[in-house]
């Protein structure tokens, strides 16, 4: 019976994973106020793992999570106009929760319209609550235009998700795979 090809990990995954994350942190400590969301960048380099550790997984990340914030980031960029709710507890608590119930649903309604939204619902997902995540935490370049904060939150989300895949890239590249027999 001859011997079947298989590909091998040169270098173990352990290893490669810490490599990554050292080559990851000038992204997060060195830049200053232009600091990426590291946390963001290793939900989308775990996404990457998730759905196969291929090429092909980027065409599904990237246009959902990239949707995801973009419709997130209109969301929150409509919430002043909401400002004429009363509050519950905390000042702009009802104009927050009814923006993000519309713009929730709608976003996930939405899903529908395309299967890569379908094929990528963990990216999808994860675009909104890092958009919110990153928007919340203040975690991005303020822009001089309070207004459009919540656009310069998702260009940072999404920053930090293109960092994420490379991430991803660079450790399955680092893993230095090889064909052997088994």
């Amino acid at each position: 019976m001859p011997n079947e090809k298989v590909m091998k990990d040169s270098v173990p995954l352990w290893l490669a994973v810490a490599i990554t994350v050292v080559v990851s942190l000038p992204f997060g400590l060195w830049l200053g106020k232009y600091n990426l969301v590291l946390w963001c960048a290793f939900i989308v380099w775990a996404e990457y793992f998730a759905l196969g550790a291929k090429h092909a997984a980027i065409r599904i990340i990237l246009p959902s999570f990239i949707y995801a914030v973009a419709l997130t980031s209109l969301t929150l960029f409509l919430i002043p106009y909401l400002g004429f709710l009363p509050k519950l507890v905390a000042p702009g608590d009802l104009g927050i929760a009814v923006a993000l119930f519309i713009g929730v649903a709608f976003m996930v309604y939405s899903m529908k319209w395309a299967k890569v939204f379908q094929e990528g619902s963990l990216p999808f997902f994860n675009g909104i609550s890092m958009s919110l995540a990153v928007t919340f935490t203040g975690s991005y370049p303020k822009p001089g235009i309070e207004s459009l904060a919540p656009f310069a939150a998702g260009i940072w989300a999404i920053a930090s998700a293109v960092l994420g895949v490379a991430l991803a890239v660079f450790n399955i590249w680092i893993l230095f795979p090889r064909e052997v027999e088994s």
